[in-house]
Parts: C-alpha cells; structure tokens; sequence
C-alpha cells in the first residue's frame, strides 16, 4: 500500500492541477477545438487531450506509486493495474465534451482519489464560470468562485413543496424518470438539466436534492463528483441502495442515484 500524503497536501496540489488544466482547456475553448471521434464514436477534442497531459503528470510527480486511471489514456489501451483494495486515481480531463464542443459552458475537469474502493478526495472545476468545489473525507466540502477564498458547502433538506432534480442534458429520458419518481413516492417540484459533473455539485451545495442516472456512465465520469458530494453530506448510491464503488471490471458503472442522506 503507498504511503500517501495528507488528504489536505493532495487537495491543495488537485486543486492547482485542475486550474492548470482548465487555463489549457479555456485556451483551446477560445479557437479551434480540433474535434474529432474516437473508436467508440465518443468525440474527443484537442483540449481533452491538453488538459489530461497536465493532470496525469502532475498526479505522478506527487504520487509515483499512486495508478492514475484517466479517460484518454484508457481509450488508447493503457490500462494500468490496480492493486485490490489500493489506492488509485480517476481522472475526467474534460467531463461534458459535447458541452464544451456545444461551448454551453456546462464542463468540467474531474480529478478523484479512490482508496478502499471509494472516492476520499473530489475536485471539480467548472473552467467556464472559474467554478470550483472540492471534497475530501474528513475535511467536508467547500467551493471558490472567480479564485475568491474557499467556502463550506452542505447539502440541504429536501423542501416541503418538493425535490429539485438534476438531469443530464444530453441523456436525460423524462418519461422514465418520471415513471421511477412515481413508484418511489417521490414529489419533484423543480428540474435543472446541466451537462458533466455538475449535476453532483449542486446536490453538494443544497441547491438540488437528487439526480439519478439510469443510463451508462464510466467510473472517471462519477467519481470526483461523488467525492464532493458525500464530503457535503450526500451519497450515491446504486438502484439496490449500495454505496457506487470504484475498480469495477472495464472502470463502468452500473445505475444510480445521487442524493441528499435526508432522502436515503
């Protein structure tokens, strides 16, 4: 097992990773975007490309023992070996690529820190708005906006009226979200469809309450995004009601649902 620095050292490193890679993302954003479509179709663009370059160079200059799994990489075969039960990190250098390639705004740079099969450390960072929030356990979640300082973040209770849900803007399927929000007795008030990891984030900052996902996701497209929002107080769980864990067979995820804890 490697001796790993603090949660808190591997936070503040994550955190200038990831706004390193969204200065190359932003910079891509701003001109040709050299777009193109990978083996399984997926489109894959230059900044995807730029941004993981910085993030698994950074990760292995601060964790050379640590495995760092990150989509790019994975979709050109190198796979690296993970140690059962040993740490490992997931990285999404650019979650939201039809988004970004949209240029809605709505991506993201996803770096996690998997240990014991569960996601102990979370970045997200929104290069669009300059949007980052963090998780890590035990040091909760907080948020920084345009580079201000860091505040805490938490989820909230579920208001009286109703849930405020999160969908995908691209994969949503509202007639079979609707049909599973029926049968759990589940009242949704409100809707707000956003691309990439964001839907996690705005759970983790009580802005919305549940998101679930009934439709193919990898482990790098999840993992970040649940390690800020169980640091916030939430969870993610699959259909069955067990914790989402991590180094599954092929890094692919089975259905589930993030939430509030007041909702489990």
């Amino acid at each position: 097992m490697s001796n790993l620095p603090s949660h808190k050292t591997l936070r503040q490193s994550c955190t200038e990773l990831a706004r390193e890679a969204a200065r190359e993302i932003m910079r891509i954003y701003a001109g040709d975007l050299g777009v193109r479509d990978k083996a399984d179709k997926s489109p894959v663009t230059d900044a995807d490309h730029a941004a993981e370059a910085v993030i698994v160079a950074g990760l292995r200059a601060l964790t050379p023992d640590v495995p760092v799994v990150a989509e790019e990489e994975m979709a050109a075969g190198r796979v690296p070996v993970i140690e059962a039960g040993g740490p490992f990190w997931l990285v999404d250098p650019l979650d939201g690529t039809k988004e970004f390639i949209k240029r809605n705004g709505e991506f993201t740079v996803n770096i996690a820190l998997i240990e014991r099969d569960r996601p102990t450390l979370g970045i997200v960072l929104a290069p669009a708005s300059d949007t980052l929030w963090r998780g890590a356990a035990g040091l909760g979640a907080d948020k920084s906006e345009h580079g201000a300082a860091f505040r805490p973040i938490a989820t909230r209770q579920p208001p009286a009226e109703g849930l405020t849900c999160c969908a995908s803007r691209s994969h949503a399927i509202y007639s079979d979200l609707d049909l599973w929000f029926r049968n759990q007795g589940l009242t949704v008030a409100d809707r707000i469809q956003t691309g990439s990891s964001l839907k996690f984030c705005l759970i983790a900052e009580g802005k919305a309450d549940i998101y679930p996902r009934f439709g193919p996701t990898n482990e790098w497209d999840t993992a970040a995004g649940q390690g800020v929002l169980e640091a916030a107080g939430g969870e993610v769980v699959t259909t069955d009601g067990h914790p989402l864990r991590y180094g599954k067979p092929a890094f692919s995820n089975p259905h589930f649902i993030a939430r509030s804890k007041a909702l489990g």
